[in-house]
């Protein structure tokens, strides 16, 4: 799996494919104040990124792709 669940944060890393876009929704509301860290994601499936920007939740680390930041960033900052 591309994405890491703990109880505080969570970790994507490589390409988080679209299959775990119900398991990242499921985290989302147990963990309300839960942390994402996009540091070590290189690509992400849109199913997650609609996930994300349902949930409003602030980012704790972008990625370090340039092009997939700003991508992120305005997706999310467009759902608000």
């Amino acid at each position: 799996m591309a994405i890491t669940f703990k109880k505080d944060r969570a970790v994507f890393t490589d390409m988080a494919g679209g299959e775990e876009a119900e398991s990242l929704l499921e985290w989302l509301q147990k963990y309300p104040k839960g942390k994402i860290d996009l540091s070590e994601c290189t690509h992400m499936q849109p199913a997650n990124l609609q996930v994300l920007m349902a949930a409003k939740r602030p980012l704790h680390a972008r990625p370090k792709d340039r092009l997939l930041a700003a991508w992120i960033d305005t997706a999310i900052k467009s759902g608000k």
